[in-house]
């Protein structure tokens, strides 16, 4: 599956650029200001279409497939969890979207198969930021149909490169196409170029 971006623009909040990002791969595209990662996001996503240009898949326009098939995974204000709520009560939630079981057994059962029941009572905002971005993807991966994500503005969270290469680089080895939406800095830091990791800028 290949996701491309051709010339898309949505306002001010996004000047034009063109990106692609596919299944095997893990691709880092640098934006900055406020609102531009959440924006561009959306338009990768397939949640939002762009005032100009095309999101394609595979060729096609086909903003349902790539709704479905793309997780847009931590975007602040859009999908991001409050801060205030526990690591179970959002893997309750996504439990419920993915039409699973979602009683506190099977929380408690799906966090510690992801390795992660320790924090289970953790508020979100108390995470630390490698394990944050890391239960948010896994659980995004558990609803129907999904082969890809979108992570948005990890860096966000503080942490190291490294904290998101890693999961970036592994999550293409599990055959998912990868976009990391990151600050400039961030996208040239050397964590990315030692992960091996494609870099865009925009």
């Amino acid at each position: 599956m290949r996701i491309a971006l051709e010339n898309v623009s949505k306002g001010d909040a996004l000047p034009e650029l063109s990106l692609a990002f596919e299944t095997g791969t893990a691709t880092v595209v640098g934006v900055e200001t406020a609102g531009r990662p959440t924006v561009l996001g959306l338009v990768a996503s397939g949640r939002m279409r762009p005032d100009s240009g095309s999101v394609r898949v595979d060729g096609a326009v086909a903003y349902g497939t790539i709704r479905t098939a793309i997780a847009l995974v931590d975007a602040p204000t859009v999908s991001e969890p409050s801060a205030e709520i526990t690591l179970a009560g959002v893997t309750a939630e996504e439990l419920m979207f993915a039409g699973l079981p979602a009683s506190p057994w099977a929380v408690m059962r799906t966090l510690r198969t992801l390795g992660f029941d320790d924090h289970a009572k953790h508020a979100m905002g108390d995470l630390p930021p490698a394990v944050r971005i890391r239960v948010l993807a896994e659980l995004a991966l558990l609803r129907p149909g999904v082969r890809g994500v979108v992570l948005t503005s990890p860096d966000r969270h503080g942490g190291t490169p490294d904290d998101w290469a890693e999961l970036a680089r592994e999550l293409a080895e599990r055959d998912l196409a990868v976009l990391v939406i990151v600050g400039h800095a961030f996208a040239t830091a050397a964590a990315f170029a030692t992960a091996a990791i494609e870099e865009k800028q925009s």
